[in-house]
């Protein structure tokens, strides 16, 4: 005979898988990088000057490509995002963040699953969300969930 849980059965196990995340791999590397990033004056000083760079291109951008500082600006944009990415403590805490969000995703789409296939979870990660609706053609394909 199946046992029904109750509603602080549910919330306490809820609690213990919490718990559990948080002694993973992925979130204590989430943690650390995450500490050394915000420790890093190298790093928050690039931030705070990527900011600055990005607030003076959404001022322009209003006028679109034809103000004349736009092709400068924009420019200047994209080359401090790409040296923000490869500065080693921001891309070290992007990979710890993309990978606790991914556990995440996956424990997300188990619950989900485990109720109903059919139940349509968004993880931003087209592997998945093409899994989260009836396993297939994925939502807004008309795959095999018959969402339009």
């Amino acid at each position: 005979m199946l046992k029904v849980a109750t509603h602080t059965e549910i919330i306490t196990d809820s609690m213990t898988l919490a718990d559990m995340i948080l002694q993973s791999e992925q979130y204590h590397q989430y943690k650390s990088t995450k500490k050394a990033l915000q420790m890093d004056f190298t790093a928050e000083e690039m931030i705070w000057e990527f900011n600055k760079l990005k607030d003076k291109f959404e001022e322009v951008q209003r006028f679109g490509k034809y103000h004349p500082d736009y092709a400068t600006l924009s420019k200047e944009v994209r080359e401090m995002k790409r040296k923000l990415d490869l500065y080693d403590p921001i891309a070290s805490f992007k990979k710890a963040e993309k990978q606790l969000e991914e556990l995440l995703n996956e424990i997300s789409l188990m619950i989900a699953h485990a109720v109903s296939d059919k139940i349509k979870v968004p993880t931003g990660n087209p592997f998945f969300d093409s899994m989260s609706c009836g396993g297939g053609g994925g939502c807004g394909a008309g795959g095999s969930c018959g969402c339009k």
